[in-house]
């Protein structure tokens, strides 16, 4: 299997960078990662003051995919994750939900033991997943802390192992990447951070012809969701539901009026975070619908 170490890292997703690997399509993949602060906190005596931040979310990559050509989709498909042993949190004046009421910059260190987190004296259960993951965007680099169409810093809790994301291709090759792990984060991730750790994930890299996507996609065995970024939660919400409708019109033939309706009756709208440069939120949909629509929609 290939493998790709974190001694290759972007700080942006970028047509120009030069990839650190070539695959064929269909390739598995382990890639290593640091954690978002490029694992500089490791200790309570780590001074968050002294971070160097512009070394602030690193991605392991690019990847270059043999035969992935603007307009394919790039399927990636999470096989496994794994994560250290400790992660790290941190708060700080003007960042997050609560920004406003925190005097400080503060950071802690989490320990994870016999599979699960131990913050003070609870027990929080582990969800490891992926906060940026994608591919290069059409136009300009765009920094790994910023979500987009591309993928990027979605930081949506459904990244995890199992589940399959669909990205639009924009730059040849794709150039794909990934990094941001967390042990866990709840949505929104309101304190701009979930609990940060180092890690290492299992991932097949797929192209697929002859079908096109806005902004990605993810399917897992429960669900089908649509995932947008915007300005604003409100515009992230209104074209995640779009997408969603316009997927089930270009794949059922229903009108806009019915497929409307049918999403108004059984999707979701949920939120991924609240924090970045863009918002992100996703549209969902259970997956018994596929088949009694007899359709896929992604």
């Amino acid at each position: 299997m290939d493998l790709v170490m974190n001694d290759s890292v972007i700080y942006d997703f970028n047509k120009t960078h030069k990839p650190v690997k070539i695959v064929p399509s269909g390739t598995s993949v382990q890639i290593v990662t640091y954690d978002c602060f490029m694992n500089q906190l490791q200790t309570e005596e780590d001074e968050i003051t002294g971070i160097d931040w512009n070394r602030v979310n690193p991605a392991t990559g690019p990847i270059y995919v043999k035969d992935a050509q603007p307009g394919d989709v790039l399927k990636v498909s999470i096989e496994k994750l794994e994560i250290g042993d400790q992660g790290v949190m941190v708060v700080g004046p003007d960042l997050g939900v609560m920004g406003h009421r925190i005097k400080e910059m503060e950071s802690k260190i989490i320990p994870i033991r016999d599979g699960a987190v131990c913050f003070n004296n609870l027990s929080i259960p582990l969800n490891p997943m992926i906060g940026v993951i994608g591919v290069a965007p059409e136009g300009a680099g765009v920094s790994c802390g910023t979500p987009g169409a591309h993928g990027g810093n979605m930081d949506n809790k459904m990244v995890t192992e199992g589940a399959v994301l669909y990205f639009p291709v924009f730059a040849e090759g794709a150039l794909f990447g990934l990094g941001d792990f967390h042990a866990a984060m709840g949505d929104g991730e309101v304190s701009v951070s979930g609990i940060e750790v180092p890690g290492k994930a299992t991932v097949k890299l797929e192209v697929i012809k002859g079908e096109s996507l806005v902004q990605p996609m993810l399917e897992n065995a429960e669900v089908v969701t649509q995932i947008a970024s915007a300005a604003t939660l409100d515009e992230a919400v209104t074209l995640a539901t779009e997408l969603m409708v316009d997927r089930v019109v270009e794949k059922t033939g229903m009108s806009v009026s019915e497929a409307t309706m049918l999403m108004s009756a059984i999707g979701q709208v949920e939120v991924c975070q609240v924090v970045d440069p863009l918002l992100t939120a996703r549209f969902v949909v259970p997956k018994w619908l596929e088949q009694q629509l007899g359709v896929s929609l992604i």
